[in-house]
C-alpha cells in the first residue's frame, strides 16, 4: 500500500475510533431513561382533583368563537359568546353571559353536546372520581414548552347513553405530576338516520395559576365529515382573567 494510501486509512481509523469513544462516553453520562410510574394513572387524578377543587375557587372570564369556514377558505359564519365565572352574594359560583352572543353560522348547528363540551370536555381534568369510566396506556415521554412530560393516552371504557367523555392523549409534568395539555376528541360522535352531531379534534393548553396549572387556550381546526359534504370549523376558547375569590372580591362587567 502506498505510503499516504496508508497514512490517510490509519488517520480513518482513528478517528473512527475517537467518534466510538466520545459517544460511549456520552452515553455513560446521559441520565438514564425513567420509567413511567405504574400507578401514574392514580397519581394525575389525584392531583387533577386538587387542581379542580382549586380552580372552583376562582373567577375567570371565557370566550367561545367557532367559525365555519367557506369552501374557497373565507370566513362562512361565527358564533362568538363571553362568559364571566363568578360567585353570586352567597358566595355561590354561577356563570353570567356578558353581552349577547353572535350566531350567524350557516351550515353548522351548535346543540346542546356542543355546549356540553365547551363546557367540561375541552377543559378536561382528570379527577379521581372519572377514573373507572376511562382505561389508560404508557405512551412514552415528550419535551412539552420546556417541561418534560409523561405522555399518557385516555380512553373511555365504554359509553352510556347521553355521556360525553374525553378521547385523547395527557402530556404530564414528570416532577409534580400536574396535566399541562391535553390533545383529543369529545366522544361519541353522533350518526343516526335521525341525527348527524360530529365533534371536532381540539388542543387545551394549561398555565399555572398559584399552585396548579388551570386550561388558558383550546383551539380546533377539523374538518367535519357530514353526509350533506365536508364542513370545516375552527374553534377557539379562551379562559382568562383568572383571580381567586374572596370577600373582598369585586365584581364587573365587560362589553
Amino acid at each position: 500500500m502506498p505510503p499516504r494510501i496508508q497514512i490517510a486509512t490509519t488517520a480513518a481509523r482513528y478517528c473512527r475510533i475517537l467518534l466510538s469513544v466520545a459517544f460511549l462516553a456520552s452515553a455513560a453520562l446521559a441520565p438514564p431513561l425513567q420509567a413511567q410510574p405504574a400507578d401514574l394513572a392514580k397519581r394525575v387524578a389525584a392531583r387533577e382533583s386538587d387542581a379542580m377543587a382549586a380552580r372552583g375557587q376562582y373567577m375567570y372570564r371565557q370566550t367561545v368563537v367557532i367559525e365555519e369556514v367557506a369552501s374557497k377558505g373565507g370566513r362562512g359564519g361565527v358564533y362568538r359568546e363571553v362568559r364571566e365565572v363568578i360567585f353570586s352574594p352567597s358566595s355561590e359560583r354561577t356563570e353570567q353571559m356578558v353581552g349577547k352572543p353572535v350566531d350567524n353560522l350557516a351550515r353548522l348547528r351548535l346543540t346542546a353536546e356542543d355546549f356540553a363540551d365547551i363546557r367540561n370536555i375541552q377543559a378536561f381534568l382528570f379527577t379521581a372520581d372519572q377514573l373507572w369510566l376511562y382505561e389508560t396506556k404508557p405512551r412514552g415521554e415528550e419535551v412539552a414548552d420546556g417541561i418534560d412530560c409523561w405522555l399518557l393516552q385516555v380512553r373511555p371504557r365504554q359509553i352510556d347513553p347521553g355521556q360525553r367523555l374525553f378521547d385523547g392523549m395527557l402530556w404530564i409534568d414528570k416532577r409534580d405530576n400536574s396535566v399541562v395539555k391535553s390533545e383529543g376528541v369529545a366522544v361519541p360522535q353522533i350518526l343516526n338516520r335521525k341525527e348527524e352531531n360530529l365533534f371536532p379534534r381540539f388542543t387545551t393548553f394549561r398555565e399555572k395559576i398559584g399552585e396548579h396549572w388551570f386550561p388558558i387556550h383550546t383551539n380546533s381546526n377539523d374538518e367535519l365529515q357530514f353526509s350533506s359534504g365536508p364542513i370545516r370549523q375552527k374553534m377557539t376558547i379562551r379562559y382568562e382573567q383568572y383571580r381567586r375569590f374572596g370577600a373582598d372580591s369585586t365584581i364587573t362587567f365587560g362589553k
